[in-house]
Protein backbone atom coordinates (compact mmCIF):
# COMPACT_ATOMS: atom_id res chain seq x y z
CA UNK A 1 0.00 0.00 0.00
CA UNK A 2 1.36 3.82 -0.64
CA UNK A 3 0.96 6.36 1.40
CA UNK A 4 -0.18 8.88 -0.45
CA UNK A 5 1.86 11.77 1.52
CA UNK A 6 5.04 10.03 0.00
CA UNK A 7 6.52 10.28 -2.94
CA UNK A 8 5.19 7.58 -5.31
CA UNK A 9 8.74 5.12 -6.56
CA UNK A 10 7.11 4.96 -10.56
CA UNK A 11 10.00 3.37 -12.02
CA UNK A 12 9.35 0.31 -9.42
CA UNK A 13 5.80 0.33 -9.51
CA UNK A 14 6.16 -0.27 -13.57
CA UNK A 15 9.26 -2.52 -13.54
CA UNK A 16 7.22 -4.76 -10.84
CA UNK A 17 4.11 -5.18 -12.99
CA UNK A 18 5.42 -5.49 -16.38
CA UNK A 19 7.82 -8.12 -15.21
CA UNK A 20 4.92 -10.20 -13.30
CA UNK A 21 3.01 -9.42 -17.16
CA UNK A 22 6.34 -10.71 -18.85
CA UNK A 23 6.86 -14.00 -17.16
CA UNK A 24 3.41 -15.42 -18.53
CA UNK A 25 1.84 -16.29 -15.55
CA UNK A 26 -1.31 -14.12 -16.64
CA UNK A 27 -1.53 -15.66 -20.22
CA UNK A 28 -2.77 -19.09 -18.53
CA UNK A 29 -6.73 -19.89 -18.27
CA UNK A 30 -6.44 -21.11 -15.20
CA UNK A 31 -4.70 -18.27 -13.45
CA UNK A 32 -7.13 -15.82 -14.43
CA UNK A 33 -9.83 -18.16 -13.30
CA UNK A 34 -8.00 -18.65 -9.48
CA UNK A 35 -7.94 -14.76 -9.37
CA UNK A 36 -11.93 -13.92 -10.26
CA UNK A 37 -12.27 -16.42 -7.86
CA UNK A 38 -10.34 -14.92 -5.31
CA UNK A 39 -11.38 -11.53 -5.82
CA UNK A 40 -15.28 -12.78 -5.32
CA UNK A 41 -13.78 -14.37 -1.74
CA UNK A 42 -12.39 -11.47 -0.56
CA UNK A 43 -14.98 -8.81 -1.68
CA UNK A 44 -16.89 -11.46 0.74
CA UNK A 45 -14.88 -11.16 3.15
CA UNK A 46 -14.97 -7.33 2.98
CA UNK A 47 -18.53 -6.86 2.42
CA UNK A 48 -19.70 -5.79 5.57
CA UNK A 49 -16.90 -3.38 5.79
CA UNK A 50 -17.88 -2.52 1.98
CA UNK A 51 -21.74 -1.56 2.68
CA UNK A 52 -20.90 0.27 5.66
CA UNK A 53 -18.25 2.73 3.57
CA UNK A 54 -20.59 3.40 1.19
CA UNK A 55 -23.00 4.68 3.55
CA UNK A 56 -20.54 6.91 4.99
CA UNK A 57 -19.06 8.36 1.48
CA UNK A 58 -22.67 8.27 0.12
CA UNK A 59 -25.66 7.38 2.51
CA UNK A 60 -26.42 4.76 0.13
CA UNK A 61 -28.93 2.74 1.66
CA UNK A 62 -27.92 -1.41 2.47
CA UNK A 63 -30.06 -2.64 -0.56
CA UNK A 64 -28.69 -0.49 -2.97
CA UNK A 65 -25.24 -0.73 -1.81
CA UNK A 66 -25.49 -4.58 -2.15
CA UNK A 67 -27.21 -4.58 -5.54
CA UNK A 68 -25.97 -2.07 -7.58
CA UNK A 69 -22.45 -2.26 -6.21
CA UNK A 70 -21.48 -5.81 -4.20
CA UNK A 71 -24.22 -7.98 -6.01
CA UNK A 72 -23.72 -6.63 -9.65
CA UNK A 73 -19.91 -7.49 -9.33
CA UNK A 74 -20.33 -10.69 -8.05
CA UNK A 75 -22.40 -11.62 -11.03
CA UNK A 76 -20.43 -10.56 -13.49
CA UNK A 77 -17.52 -12.59 -11.80
CA UNK A 78 -19.53 -15.25 -12.19
CA UNK A 79 -19.99 -14.58 -15.86
CA UNK A 80 -16.83 -14.18 -16.72
CA UNK A 81 -15.74 -17.31 -14.87
CA UNK A 82 -18.26 -19.22 -16.51
CA UNK A 83 -17.75 -17.83 -20.32
CA UNK A 84 -13.77 -17.60 -20.19
CA UNK A 85 -12.52 -20.37 -21.75
CA UNK A 86 -14.75 -19.85 -24.97
CA UNK A 87 -13.28 -16.19 -24.96
CA UNK A 88 -10.12 -17.13 -24.91
CA UNK A 89 -10.41 -19.65 -27.75
CA UNK A 90 -8.81 -18.06 -30.81
CA UNK A 91 -11.46 -17.54 -33.64
CA UNK A 92 -11.24 -18.93 -36.87
CA UNK A 93 -13.19 -16.70 -39.84
CA UNK A 94 -13.43 -17.46 -43.48
CA UNK A 95 -10.37 -17.11 -45.47
CA UNK A 96 -10.69 -15.54 -49.34
CA UNK A 97 -10.51 -18.75 -51.84
CA UNK A 98 -7.39 -16.49 -53.31
CA UNK A 99 -5.58 -17.50 -50.46
CA UNK A 100 -6.86 -20.90 -49.88
CA UNK A 101 -5.67 -23.44 -48.05
CA UNK A 102 -4.74 -21.11 -45.58
CA UNK A 103 -6.97 -20.67 -42.19
CA UNK A 104 -7.30 -17.09 -40.21
CA UNK A 105 -7.63 -17.01 -36.36
CA UNK A 106 -8.37 -14.13 -34.46
CA UNK A 107 -6.13 -14.73 -30.81
CA UNK A 108 -7.31 -12.30 -27.71
CA UNK A 109 -3.84 -11.13 -26.09
CA UNK A 110 -3.90 -9.09 -23.17
CA UNK A 111 -2.94 -5.45 -23.64
CA UNK A 112 -0.53 -5.62 -20.51
CA UNK A 113 -0.38 -3.07 -17.85
CA UNK A 114 -3.22 -0.93 -17.58
CA UNK A 115 -4.91 1.75 -15.83
CA UNK A 116 -7.95 1.86 -14.24
CA UNK A 117 -9.33 5.28 -12.63
CA UNK A 118 -13.16 4.67 -10.50
CA UNK A 119 -15.20 7.62 -9.80
CA UNK A 120 -17.32 8.60 -6.93
CA UNK A 121 -20.54 7.81 -7.92
CA UNK A 122 -20.38 3.77 -7.70
CA UNK A 123 -17.21 3.85 -6.19
CA UNK A 124 -16.66 0.13 -6.41
CA UNK A 125 -18.87 -1.33 -8.69
CA UNK A 126 -17.37 1.41 -11.27
CA UNK A 127 -13.73 0.08 -10.59
CA UNK A 128 -14.06 -3.15 -9.48
CA UNK A 129 -16.03 -4.07 -13.20
CA UNK A 130 -13.67 -2.59 -15.16
CA UNK A 131 -11.20 -4.71 -12.95
CA UNK A 132 -13.15 -8.08 -14.15
CA UNK A 133 -12.51 -7.25 -17.55
CA UNK A 134 -8.70 -6.71 -16.97
CA UNK A 135 -8.36 -10.04 -15.09
CA UNK A 136 -10.22 -11.71 -17.66
CA UNK A 137 -8.01 -10.63 -19.98
CA UNK A 138 -4.47 -11.36 -18.74
CA UNK A 139 -3.55 -7.86 -17.94
CA UNK A 140 -1.67 -6.77 -14.64
CA UNK A 141 -3.09 -3.38 -13.10
CA UNK A 142 -3.11 -0.23 -11.50
CA UNK A 143 -6.08 0.60 -9.68
CA UNK A 144 -6.82 4.56 -9.12
CA UNK A 145 -10.35 4.76 -6.76
CA UNK A 146 -11.96 7.83 -5.99
CA UNK A 147 -10.69 9.94 -2.86
CA UNK A 148 -14.16 11.89 -2.70
CA UNK A 149 -15.30 8.08 -1.18
CA UNK A 150 -12.39 8.24 1.23
CA UNK A 151 -14.51 5.32 3.04
CA UNK A 152 -14.81 3.12 0.16
CA UNK A 153 -10.97 3.73 -1.11
CA UNK A 154 -9.59 2.27 2.09
CA UNK A 155 -12.05 -0.93 2.02
CA UNK A 156 -10.56 -1.15 -1.86
CA UNK A 157 -7.25 -1.35 -0.65
CA UNK A 158 -7.72 -4.15 1.96
CA UNK A 159 -9.86 -6.55 -0.77
CA UNK A 160 -6.86 -5.87 -3.57
CA UNK A 161 -4.03 -6.34 -0.86
CA UNK A 162 -5.86 -9.39 0.42
CA UNK A 163 -6.09 -10.69 -2.59
CA UNK A 164 -3.01 -10.15 -4.95
CA UNK A 165 0.34 -9.60 -5.02
CA UNK A 166 1.26 -5.96 -5.89
CA UNK A 167 3.70 -7.11 -8.30
CA UNK A 168 -0.07 -7.96 -10.18
CA UNK A 169 -2.45 -5.59 -9.12
CA UNK A 170 -1.72 -2.66 -6.79
CA UNK A 171 -4.28 0.07 -5.41
CA UNK A 172 -2.67 4.18 -5.86
CA UNK A 173 -4.36 6.28 -3.75
CA UNK A 174 -4.31 10.22 -3.32
CA UNK A 175 -5.58 13.36 -5.30
CA UNK A 176 -6.72 12.44 -8.92
CA UNK A 177 -5.65 15.81 -9.94
CA UNK A 178 -2.11 14.94 -8.60
CA UNK A 179 -1.79 11.32 -8.58
CA UNK A 180 -3.38 10.85 -12.14
CA UNK A 181 -1.30 12.84 -14.16
CA UNK A 182 2.11 11.63 -12.18
CA UNK A 183 1.01 8.18 -13.15
CA UNK A 184 0.75 8.71 -17.08
CA UNK A 185 3.81 10.32 -17.35
CA UNK A 186 5.66 8.42 -15.15
CA UNK A 187 4.51 5.10 -16.31
CA UNK A 188 4.00 3.47 -19.68
CA UNK A 189 0.97 2.38 -19.75
CA UNK A 190 -0.64 0.05 -22.25
CA UNK A 191 -4.14 1.07 -21.84
CA UNK A 192 -6.16 3.77 -19.25
CA UNK A 193 -9.78 3.49 -18.54
CA UNK A 194 -11.60 6.03 -17.41
CA UNK A 195 -15.40 6.77 -15.59
CA UNK A 196 -16.05 9.80 -14.81
CA UNK A 197 -16.38 13.82 -16.20
CA UNK A 198 -15.81 15.10 -19.66
CA UNK A 199 -13.43 17.47 -18.39
CA UNK A 200 -11.04 15.16 -16.64
CA UNK A 201 -11.09 12.80 -19.69
CA UNK A 202 -10.18 15.56 -21.77
CA UNK A 203 -6.65 15.74 -19.95
CA UNK A 204 -6.42 12.07 -19.81
CA UNK A 205 -6.91 12.09 -23.49
CA UNK A 206 -4.10 14.74 -23.59
CA UNK A 207 -1.69 12.77 -21.51
CA UNK A 208 -2.53 9.84 -23.42
CA UNK A 209 -1.74 10.88 -26.98
CA UNK A 210 1.54 11.74 -26.10
CA UNK A 211 2.37 7.70 -25.69
CA UNK A 212 -0.06 6.78 -27.88
CA UNK A 213 -1.89 4.71 -25.65
CA UNK A 214 -5.01 3.39 -25.97
CA UNK A 215 -8.35 4.77 -23.77
CA UNK A 216 -11.82 3.50 -23.04
CA UNK A 217 -13.89 6.78 -21.28
CA UNK A 218 -17.07 6.34 -19.90
CA UNK A 219 -18.56 9.46 -19.46
CA UNK A 220 -22.42 10.48 -19.01
CA UNK A 221 -24.57 13.39 -20.83
CA UNK A 222 -28.03 13.98 -20.90
CA UNK A 223 -29.76 11.17 -20.96
CA UNK A 224 -33.44 11.42 -21.93
CA UNK A 225 -36.61 9.58 -20.47
CA UNK A 226 -39.63 10.17 -23.41
CA UNK A 227 -43.15 9.50 -22.61
CA UNK A 228 -44.89 8.86 -25.75
CA UNK A 229 -48.81 8.90 -25.28
CA UNK A 230 -49.29 5.41 -25.52
CA UNK A 231 -47.38 4.63 -22.16
CA UNK A 232 -48.94 3.35 -18.91
CA UNK A 233 -48.30 6.76 -17.30
CA UNK A 234 -48.15 5.50 -13.82
CA UNK A 235 -45.42 2.37 -14.51
CA UNK A 236 -43.71 5.00 -16.45
CA UNK A 237 -43.62 7.16 -13.75
CA UNK A 238 -42.39 5.13 -11.13
CA UNK A 239 -39.39 3.65 -12.92
CA UNK A 240 -38.33 7.23 -13.94
CA UNK A 241 -38.50 8.10 -10.25
CA UNK A 242 -36.29 5.13 -9.28
CA UNK A 243 -34.16 5.64 -12.30
CA UNK A 244 -33.65 9.46 -10.74
CA UNK A 245 -33.18 8.49 -6.90
CA UNK A 246 -30.80 5.98 -7.30
CA UNK A 247 -27.64 6.87 -5.31
CA UNK A 248 -29.45 10.60 -5.01
CA UNK A 249 -29.60 11.32 -9.06
CA UNK A 250 -25.75 10.46 -8.98
CA UNK A 251 -25.82 7.94 -11.67
CA UNK A 252 -24.26 8.40 -15.22
CA UNK A 253 -27.28 6.46 -16.68
CA UNK A 254 -29.75 8.39 -14.76
CA UNK A 255 -32.74 9.97 -16.49
CA UNK A 256 -31.80 13.57 -16.79
CA UNK A 257 -34.43 15.06 -18.43
CA UNK A 258 -38.26 13.98 -19.40
CA UNK A 259 -40.08 14.65 -22.36
CA UNK A 260 -44.00 14.40 -22.00
CA UNK A 261 -46.55 15.39 -23.98
CA UNK A 262 -48.46 18.36 -23.47
CA UNK A 263 -52.03 16.55 -22.87
CA UNK A 264 -50.49 14.17 -20.39
CA UNK A 265 -48.54 16.88 -18.34
CA UNK A 266 -51.08 17.00 -15.66
CA UNK A 267 -51.30 13.08 -14.93
CA UNK A 268 -47.77 13.12 -14.97
CA UNK A 269 -47.22 15.54 -12.19
CA UNK A 270 -49.65 14.32 -10.38
CA UNK A 271 -48.45 10.39 -10.78
CA UNK A 272 -44.96 11.88 -9.78
CA UNK A 273 -45.98 13.58 -6.40
CA UNK A 274 -48.26 10.20 -5.35
CA UNK A 275 -45.72 8.07 -6.08
CA UNK A 276 -42.95 9.91 -4.48
CA UNK A 277 -44.54 9.58 -1.32
CA UNK A 278 -45.24 6.15 -1.67
CA UNK A 279 -41.50 5.25 -1.84
CA UNK A 280 -40.30 7.69 0.46
CA UNK A 281 -42.95 8.61 2.68
CA UNK A 282 -44.38 12.05 3.54
CA UNK A 283 -40.60 13.38 4.95
CA UNK A 284 -38.61 11.89 2.65
CA UNK A 285 -35.60 13.61 4.12
CA UNK A 286 -35.96 11.13 7.00
CA UNK A 287 -36.38 8.35 4.79
CA UNK A 288 -33.54 5.39 5.05
CA UNK A 289 -33.94 4.74 1.29
CA UNK A 290 -32.34 8.30 0.02
CA UNK A 291 -29.28 8.89 -0.21
CA UNK A 292 -27.23 12.17 0.30
CA UNK A 293 -24.73 13.98 -2.93
CA UNK A 294 -21.18 13.15 -2.02
CA UNK A 295 -19.67 16.64 -0.57
CA UNK A 296 -20.56 20.24 -0.47
CA UNK A 297 -18.88 20.74 -3.76
CA UNK A 298 -20.93 18.47 -5.42
CA UNK A 299 -24.12 19.41 -3.30
CA UNK A 300 -23.44 23.36 -3.91
CA UNK A 301 -22.76 22.52 -8.18
CA UNK A 302 -26.21 20.84 -8.01
CA UNK A 303 -28.38 23.37 -6.02
CA UNK A 304 -27.00 26.21 -8.51
CA UNK A 305 -28.94 24.96 -11.16
CA UNK A 306 -32.62 25.16 -9.08
CA UNK A 307 -34.82 27.95 -10.19
CA UNK A 308 -36.99 28.29 -7.12
CA UNK A 309 -39.48 29.69 -10.09
CA UNK A 310 -39.25 26.91 -12.22
CA UNK A 311 -39.70 24.39 -9.62
CA UNK A 312 -42.69 22.30 -10.16
CA UNK A 313 -42.70 19.87 -6.62
CA UNK A 314 -39.72 19.46 -4.82
CA UNK A 315 -36.99 21.95 -4.31
CA UNK A 316 -36.28 21.33 -0.76
CA UNK A 317 -32.64 21.29 0.59
CA UNK A 318 -30.28 21.03 3.39
CA UNK A 319 -26.34 21.38 2.86
CA UNK A 320 -25.48 20.42 6.37
CA UNK A 321 -27.09 17.34 5.56
CA UNK A 322 -26.17 17.18 1.57
CA UNK A 323 -29.76 16.41 1.05
CA UNK A 324 -31.53 17.43 -1.98
CA UNK A 325 -35.05 16.49 -2.63
CA UNK A 326 -36.32 14.71 -5.57
CA UNK A 327 -37.41 17.79 -7.88
CA UNK A 328 -39.34 18.37 -11.13
CA UNK A 329 -38.17 21.66 -12.58
CA UNK A 330 -40.27 23.25 -15.43
CA UNK A 331 -37.79 23.89 -18.20
CA UNK A 332 -36.85 25.11 -21.38
CA UNK A 333 -33.66 24.17 -23.70
CA UNK A 334 -32.44 27.73 -22.91
CA UNK A 335 -32.34 26.77 -19.40
CA UNK A 336 -28.85 26.51 -17.68
CA UNK A 337 -30.52 23.32 -16.04
CA UNK A 338 -30.53 21.53 -19.86
CA UNK A 339 -26.85 22.91 -20.85
CA UNK A 340 -25.04 19.85 -18.43
CA UNK A 341 -25.30 16.39 -16.89
CA UNK A 342 -27.24 17.10 -13.92
CA UNK A 343 -25.71 14.44 -11.82
CA UNK A 344 -27.85 15.37 -9.24
CA UNK A 345 -31.96 14.41 -8.03
CA UNK A 346 -33.55 17.65 -10.09
CA UNK A 347 -35.04 16.20 -13.01
CA UNK A 348 -36.25 18.86 -16.17
CA UNK A 349 -39.67 18.51 -17.42
CA UNK A 350 -40.23 19.46 -21.10
CA UNK A 351 -43.85 18.98 -22.93
CA UNK A 352 -44.11 17.96 -26.52
CA UNK A 353 -46.95 18.52 -28.91
CA UNK A 354 -46.65 15.94 -31.60
CA UNK A 355 -43.76 13.04 -32.65
CA UNK A 356 -41.66 15.56 -35.19
CA UNK A 357 -40.50 17.63 -32.15
CA UNK A 358 -38.85 14.89 -30.32
CA UNK A 359 -35.90 14.53 -32.41
CA UNK A 360 -35.22 18.34 -32.26
CA UNK A 361 -35.54 18.50 -28.57
CA UNK A 362 -32.92 15.64 -28.00
CA UNK A 363 -30.54 16.03 -30.99
CA UNK A 364 -29.72 19.18 -29.00
CA UNK A 365 -27.50 17.17 -26.25
CA UNK A 366 -26.47 14.69 -28.84
CA UNK A 367 -25.04 11.37 -27.54
CA UNK A 368 -26.12 10.64 -24.13
CA UNK A 369 -25.39 7.59 -22.52
CA UNK A 370 -28.48 6.13 -22.11
CA UNK A 371 -32.04 7.13 -23.95
CA UNK A 372 -35.33 5.45 -22.14
CA UNK A 373 -38.50 5.13 -24.25
CA UNK A 374 -42.11 4.07 -22.55
CA UNK A 375 -44.16 3.36 -25.45
CA UNK A 376 -46.96 0.25 -26.20
CA UNK A 377 -46.66 1.74 -30.04
CA UNK A 378 -43.29 -0.17 -31.12
CA UNK A 379 -43.52 1.50 -34.12
CA UNK A 380 -42.31 4.72 -31.89
CA UNK A 381 -39.77 2.54 -30.20
CA UNK A 382 -38.28 1.57 -33.06
CA UNK A 383 -38.05 5.38 -34.88
CA UNK A 384 -36.25 6.58 -31.74
CA UNK A 385 -33.90 3.81 -31.90
CA UNK A 386 -33.13 3.97 -35.58
CA UNK A 387 -33.21 8.26 -35.43
CA UNK A 388 -31.54 8.70 -32.58
CA UNK A 389 -27.76 8.04 -31.08
CA UNK A 390 -26.56 7.33 -27.84
CA UNK A 391 -24.75 4.41 -25.87
CA UNK A 392 -27.92 2.18 -24.82
CA UNK A 393 -30.99 2.34 -23.08
CA UNK A 394 -34.33 0.56 -22.38
CA UNK A 395 -38.01 0.33 -23.64
CA UNK A 396 -40.44 1.09 -20.54
CA UNK A 397 -37.41 0.99 -17.68
CA UNK A 398 -34.60 2.87 -16.57
CA UNK A 399 -31.09 2.03 -16.19
CA UNK A 400 -31.62 -1.62 -16.06
CA UNK A 401 -30.03 -2.63 -19.82
CA UNK A 402 -26.86 -2.39 -17.45
CA UNK A 403 -27.58 -5.57 -15.70
CA UNK A 404 -27.41 -7.60 -18.89
CA UNK A 405 -24.32 -9.33 -18.69
CA UNK A 406 -24.46 -10.24 -22.69
CA UNK A 407 -24.96 -6.06 -23.68
CA UNK A 408 -22.15 -3.43 -23.85
CA UNK A 409 -21.83 -0.76 -22.40
CA UNK A 410 -20.35 2.18 -22.85
CA UNK A 411 -21.08 5.66 -24.64
CA UNK A 412 -20.35 7.44 -28.05
CA UNK A 413 -18.87 11.29 -28.58
CA UNK A 414 -19.18 13.28 -25.19
CA UNK A 415 -20.58 10.30 -23.56
CA UNK A 416 -17.38 7.90 -23.86
CA UNK A 417 -15.55 5.85 -26.16
CA UNK A 418 -14.88 1.94 -25.66
CA UNK A 419 -17.58 -0.43 -24.01
CA UNK A 420 -17.11 -3.29 -21.59
CA UNK A 421 -19.22 -5.82 -19.21
CA UNK A 422 -18.88 -9.41 -19.87
CA UNK A 423 -17.32 -10.70 -23.27
CA UNK A 424 -17.19 -6.46 -24.28
CA UNK A 425 -14.89 -6.08 -20.97
CA UNK A 426 -12.90 -9.26 -21.96
CA UNK A 427 -12.20 -7.49 -25.51
CA UNK A 428 -11.73 -3.84 -24.13
CA UNK A 429 -8.86 -5.01 -22.52
CA UNK A 430 -7.08 -7.21 -25.24
CA UNK A 431 -5.35 -6.73 -28.42
CA UNK A 432 -7.38 -8.71 -31.15
CA UNK A 433 -4.22 -10.29 -33.04
CA UNK A 434 -4.72 -11.39 -36.41
CA UNK A 435 -3.27 -14.80 -38.23
CA UNK A 436 -3.14 -15.96 -41.28
CA UNK A 437 -1.89 -19.70 -41.36
CA UNK A 438 -0.19 -21.05 -44.82
CA UNK A 439 0.75 -24.70 -44.89
CA UNK A 440 5.01 -24.59 -45.72
CA UNK A 441 4.28 -26.39 -48.99
CA UNK A 442 1.71 -23.97 -50.22
CA UNK A 443 3.49 -21.27 -52.66
CA UNK A 444 1.25 -18.82 -54.48
CA UNK A 445 3.13 -18.34 -57.18
CA UNK A 446 1.02 -15.90 -59.32
CA UNK A 447 1.94 -12.76 -56.18
CA UNK A 448 5.50 -12.64 -57.61
CA UNK A 449 7.25 -10.81 -60.28
CA UNK A 450 7.26 -10.70 -63.17
CA UNK A 451 4.16 -9.65 -63.50
CA UNK A 452 2.62 -10.82 -67.14
CA UNK A 453 -0.99 -10.96 -68.69
CA UNK A 454 -2.29 -14.41 -67.97
CA UNK A 455 -1.11 -13.42 -63.68
CA UNK A 456 -3.45 -10.17 -64.58
CA UNK A 457 -6.39 -12.14 -65.74
CA UNK A 458 -6.28 -14.63 -62.87
CA UNK A 459 -6.24 -10.97 -60.51
CA UNK A 460 -9.09 -9.82 -61.92
CA UNK A 461 -11.03 -13.06 -61.79
CA UNK A 462 -10.49 -13.43 -58.29
CA UNK A 463 -10.95 -10.03 -57.19
CA UNK A 464 -13.61 -8.87 -59.51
Amino acid sequence: MHNPTLALDFQTIEREKKDYFLSGRTLDYKFRIKQLKTLKASIKNHEAMLIDALYKDLRKPVFEAFTHEIGFIYKEIDHCVSQLKKWMKPRGVSTELLLQPATSKIYYEPKGLVLIYGPFNYPFQLLFGPLIGAISAGNVIVLKPSELAAHTEKVTQKIIISAFPKDYCEVITGPGEIIGPQLQREIDFDHIFFTGSSAVARSILQLAADKLTTVSLELGGKSPAIIHPSARMDQAVKKIIWGKTINAGQSCVAPDYVLVHQSQYDSFLKSWINQIEDMFGKELQKSQDFGRIINENRFDAVSKLLDAEKVIHGGSTDRSDLYIEPTLVKASMEDPIMKKEIFGPLLPVLTYNDESEILNIIRKNPNPLACYVFTTDYRFEDYIIKNFSYGGGSTNNTMSHLAVSELPFGGRGHSGMGAYHGFFGFTEFSHQKSMLKMPSIVDISTVYPPYSNWKMKLARFFLK
